[in-house]
């Protein structure tokens, strides 16, 4: 298979497999993926799994035709990736390994040599050079094995990404990236999703036209789509609005419980019930739903003073992949000392950021009426935000949205007659109460302040706790006049026909412009209501918590410059020219501090 005219892919298709590392469950096999780089010097990148020597070896020799190859890149050392390496060597006698030193101490464990008299040491930044194609190599410590590294060729534009954007499955089978690329993730790399942001960082400052991972597809075509996954899954935010129920049921009263709630949940407009009898179905693909929906119910019987063995290997597989940012509800069975509610919790304790229900459900052997209560109760609070999205259920005129505008942080939505738009402010009060009238205030230089200016209405979004760093970026470091803001998003929109965010809110409001003041740099409309719904009672995104929790820490250390006060960018030098405008954020020189 051409990459492109000098890359070639030399990778193979693995059938026979049946479990890959030991455990996962690989019903369309699969690839393992290696490239050759053919050009003055020619590189190849990384071996295949020991099962297919000769055909990877006959594959190399085909695409070279002929030639020799000058490099081996080993970007990764899992044997799936690295079992050929002695056999290559061994055939190109000629032939050098460049790999980080990390790597190279591992082939010593696991060929007896590190091969010290053919080899290149490299490292963060380091190149190498074939001819028209430079490559620079990137440090992935923990991406997701510490002596990883990727390889980016600035010629074709490509990203040799290792074991990133990998999935399961053959290369010759047709079927969804998300699907098994999720299960992959979450299996494989989940408990590293700080690395995998960190890469993120450093890709982002690259110009990729084409991703080539070790496992699954050469990805050419939509890559804000898996950049946009990749970025979701690595920070534990909630990809699909939905809820999750996993259950065992010893017989049968729990899933009683558990069936009886699902249908609740749907009859009060829940998008999508994910319900999971653990004891039955494949738990890398129930560990890839937990992570996938912001809410989960674990449902268990009281088991030995413990919780029945399926559900208590599945709470410890979340917690060992870094489970977090959830909401968690419970329900416990027991005939004659329930311990499972509090076992369970006990074990999801290392987890970080997880809201608890207040409404849990406890049952003494087989459901009676107060167990249907409580998961009457229990539905309404799972399903509340749900309620308030849906235009027929909602109620639009509960004014307790206003209790929660204060020195916060909102994203403003507006539309320009072909597309949605948004921007983050803070500067919302509301100024008199009878009529009800909002004050909001926009940067003229804001594309939002010319376009609400003209249609004269907006939506006020009330951002929670809960919003990531992802958010800010999106609607606050950059201009809704080049970019659409709104690309990953499925919209939902109030009766004014303007987008509310789906996600991360606590309410909104629609606003009507009554009246405009201009304030120099600012202008500050006047606004009545038209609409106010109340999403959930999560707590309103303060200034002082985004600063606190939520923008990343800049790395400074060691560092000599000047530090962006609004996204945490570092621009290293004596002095920061006073025309400098922030490549992230896109703020001026005057929002830079010296690094201290």
């Amino acid at each position: 298979m051409e990459i492109s005219k000098d890359v070639k892919y030399i990778g193979v298709n693995d059938h026979k497999i049946d479990l890959f590392e030991g455990q996962y469950i690989v019903p369309n096999g699969m690839a393992y993926n290696s490239y050759a780089i053919i050009d003055d010097k020619i590189a190849v990148m990384d071996t295949v799994d020991k099962n297919f020597t000769h055909e990877w070896l006959d594959n190399v020799a085909e695409a070279l035709g002929g030639r020799k190859p000058d490099y081996l890149i080993v970007q990764h050392m899992e044997p799936d990736h690295s079992a050929n390496v002695m056999q290559f060597m061994s055939v190109y006698k000629n032939a050098t390994i460049v790999s980080s030193q990390k790597a190279f101490n591992m082939m010593q464990n696991f060929f007896g040599t590190d091969f010290s008299d053919r080899r290149i040491v490299v490292g963060e930044g380091d190149t190498l050079s074939l001819g028209k194609h430079t490559l620079t190599f990137v440090t992935a410590p923990m991406v997701h094995w510490p002596e990883v590294i990727v390889t980016y060729d600035s010629y074709d534009k490509i990203l040799f990404s290792a074991d990133g954007f990998g999935k399961f499955g053959a290369l010759d089978v047709d079927e969804d990236w998300a699907c098994e690329a999720r299960r992959y993730f979450f299996g494989i790399v989940g408990k590293y999703g700080a690395q995998v942001q960190a890469l993120l960082k450093k890709a982002s400052a690259l110009e990729i036209n084409t991703i080539c991972p070790l496992h699954g597809p050469i990805l050419k075509e939509n890559l804000g789509y898996y950049l946009n996954l990749y970025n979701i899954w690595s920070s534990y935010q909630t990809e699909s609005e939905g809820i999750m129920i996993a259950y065992t049921s010893v017989y049968g009263n729990t899933k009683k419980a558990v069936e009886l709630l699902a249908n609740k949940l749907k009859e009060k407009g829940c998008p999508k019930v994910v319900v999971s009898d653990l004891a039955r179905t494949d738990m890398a693909e129930d560990v890839e739903d937990a992570f996938r929906y912001g809410k989960i119910v674990f449902a268990t019987t009281t088991y030995n003073a413990e919780i029945f063995p399926f559900m208590k290997d599945f709470i410890i597989r979340l917690v060992e992949h870094g489970f977090k940012n959830k909401t968690v509800g419970f329900i416990e069975n027991g005939s004659w000392a329930p311990t499972a509610l509090n076992v369970m919790k006990n074990l999801l304790a290392p987890c970080k950021n997880l809201n608890y229900l207040n409404n849990n459900v406890k049952i003494l052997s087989a459901m009676n009426k107060v167990n249907e209560e409580e998961i009457e109760k229990m539905a309404e609070e799972l399903t509340t935000e749900y309620i308030a999205q849906n235009g027929e259920t909602a109620n639009k005129n509960d004014l307790s949205a206003l209790f929660n505008i204060g020195y916060g942080l909102y994203v403003i939505t507006s539309n320009d007659g072909k597309k949605d738009n948004g921007l983050i402010v803070n500067t919302v009060t509301q100024v008199t109460n009878d009529p009800n009238r909002v004050a909001v205030c926009i940067n003229k230089q804001n594309y939002s302040h010319y376009v609400i200016k003209q249609t004269e209405k907006m939506n006020i979004n009330c951002l929670s706790t809960e919003a990531p760093f992802s958010v800010f970026q999106n609607f606050g470091f950059q201009s809704g006049r080049v970019a659409d803001k709104f690309e990953n998003i499925n919209v939902l929109r109030s009766d004014n026909g303007l987008v509310f965010l789906p996600q991360y809110i606590n309410s909104f409001m629609s606003l009507k412009v009554e009246q405009y003041v201009d304030l120099g740099t600012h202008g500050m409309f006047i606004c009545s209501i038209t609409e106010a719904r109340v999403i959930s009672q999560k707590e309103t995104m303060t200034y002082t918590y985004y600063q606190q929790n939520v923008k990343p820490k800049p790395e400074t250390e060691g560092k000599n410059g000047f530090v962006c006060k609004v996204c945490g960018y570092v621009y290293e030098g004596e002095t920061l020219p006073e025309d400098f405008v922030c490549p992230l954020c896109k703020h001026g020189a005057s929002d830079f501090e010296p690094i201290k």
